[in-house]
C-alpha cells in the first residue's frame, strides 16, 4: 500500500483508487482498524452515518498521527436525513462524529426516490462544496436516471457514483454512462460478500501469480479505473 494510485475526479480532486471500508465495524473496532490501515499505507477512508462508526474513523485518524490533509475522508448521508435544511443538519452532526471540519467526498448514500427528496438534498450539497466543508460532492447506489435528473436540476454533476461491483457483477451499463459523463465508478463489496474468494478461475490466477484471491480481485478493479473499498478490521489482513 506504499505506492498508491490515484483517479482525479471531474473537479479536480485526486482520491486514492483504493480505500479501507468499515461498513459494519463497530465504533469500538473502528479506531484499530482505521489506525492499522494509516498505518500500513492507506490514505483513503471510507465510512457513512449510518454505519454509526464515524466517531471511531475519526479517532483511528488523531491516533494514526497522520496529518489530516494527507488522508481522503469519506461519509454519508443517510436516507432518514435527506432534504434541503436536514442535510445540513447531518452534515454537521457527522463532522462533529468524525472531528473534522471538513470531508473529501460527501455522499447521497441512496436516492430513495419514492421519498421525492434528493433533488433538493443535492442542492444542499451544491452549497456544502460551496462552503468548502465537503471538498467533492458524490451519490452512492444512484441509477442513471437519478444522477441526469440532479445534473438537470443543479447543472453540478457528482464526481463518483458508488455502487455494488465486482467480477461477478460487473456492471458495464452503469459504468459506461458515468464514462460519458466523467463520474468515476466506485466499488462496493468488491469481494462479492466473500463469495468469490473461492471461485475456482481466481483461485487458479492468485496461485499462478502468488497472491491471494483478494488481492487478485482488487487488482482486476484498479485495473478496470474503479475505486475500490475492501473491508477489514483485521490489521494483517488490512497490510
Amino acid at each position: 500500500m506504499r505506492d498508491q494510485t490515484h483517479i482525479t475526479l471531474n473537479d479536480g480532486a485526486r482520491i486514492p483508487q483504493v480505500g479501507l471500508g468499515v461498513w459494519q465495524t463497530p465504533n469500538d473496532e473502528a479506531a484499530p482498524a482505521v489506525k492499522a490501515a494509516l498505518s500500513a499505507g492507506y490514505r483513503h477512508v471510507d465510512t457513512a452515518a449510518v454505519y454509526e462508526n464515524e466517531e471511531g474513523v475519526g479517532e483511528g485518524i488523531r491516533q494514526s498521527g497522520i496529518d489530516r490533509s494527507d488522508i481522503f475522508l469519506t461519509t454519508k448521508l443517510w436516507n432518514t436525513e435527506q432534504g434541503y435544511d436536514q442535510t445540513l443538519k447531518a452534515f454537521d452532526a457527522s463532522l462533529k462524529r468524525l472531528g473534522t471540519d471538513y470531508v473529501d467526498l460527501y455522499l447521497i448514500h441512496w436516492p430513495s426516490a419514492h421519498r421525492g427528496l434528493f433533488v433538493d438534498t443535492w442542492k444542499a450539497f451544491v452549497k456544502l462544496k460551496e462552503e468548502g466543508r465537503a471538498k467533492s460532492i458524490g451519490v452512492s447506489n444512484f441509477y442513471p436516471e437519478h444522477i441526469e435528473k440532479i445534473i438537470a436540476e443543479t447543472g453540478v454533476i457528482p464526481v463518483i457514483n458508488q455502487i455494488e461491483l465486482h467480477p461477478d457483477f460487473q456492471q458495464r451499463e452503469a459504468r459506461a454512462f458515468h464514462e460519458k459523463h466523467d463520474i468515476a465508478t466506485q466499488s462496493w463489496s468488491p469481494l462479492g460478500q466473500g463469495k468469490l474468494l473461492a471461485h475456482p478461475a481466481i483461485a487458479d490466477i492468485a496461485a499462478k501469480l502468488g497472491r491471494t484471491p483478494a488481492q487478485v480481485i482488487i487488482r482486476w478493479h484498479i485495473d478496470n479505473g474503479l475505486v475500490v473499498i475492501p473491508k477489514s478490521v483485521t490489521p494483517s489482513r488490512i497490510a
